[in-house]
């Protein structure tokens, strides 16, 4: 994330660790786990209305491999058993953008810095899209 953020000239570790922290909610945080070896987590929040994918973070050495894709079928599943819908944000110069459209994400809206995404749960296609 670093990387992107830089891109765009807002990169602040203090402001990075504020984010992260003053969100943290451990019940919504898992490890990303390979073979043994911790290559990343995943945030996913219930905000009443919908699921919220706060972060999906991997580490560079380990992107590529279909570990964040696995983790996105993952999440799909729990959306759809609970028939609903995901959300996300993505900063604008960030690949992620990509990952989230190639994976079924819709583009609902476009803020300054950020794009956020929505994917409705296949069982709550027709009343939450």
């Amino acid at each position: 994330m670093r990387e992107s953020l830089e891109r765009v000239g807002r990169f602040d570790p203090d402001r990075a660790r504020e984010r992260f922290v003053s969100g943290f909610d451990a019940r919504c945080t898992r490890r990303i786990e390979v073979s043994g070896e911790w290559v990343g987590f995943v945030v996913v929040k219930d905000v009443q209305t919908h699921l919220l994918l706060d972060h999906l973070y991997v580490i560079p050495s380990a992107q590529g491999a279909g570990i964040g894709t696995a983790v996105l079928m993952t999440i799909f599943k729990e959306a759809d058993r609970a028939a609903r819908m995901l959300r996300v944000g993505a900063l604008k110069e960030s690949a992620s953008n990509r990952f989230y459209l190639r994976h079924g994400f819709v583009l609902v809206e476009s803020g300054e810095f950020d794009n956020y995404y929505a994917r409705g749960s296949l069982s709550a296609a027709g009343s939450e899209r």
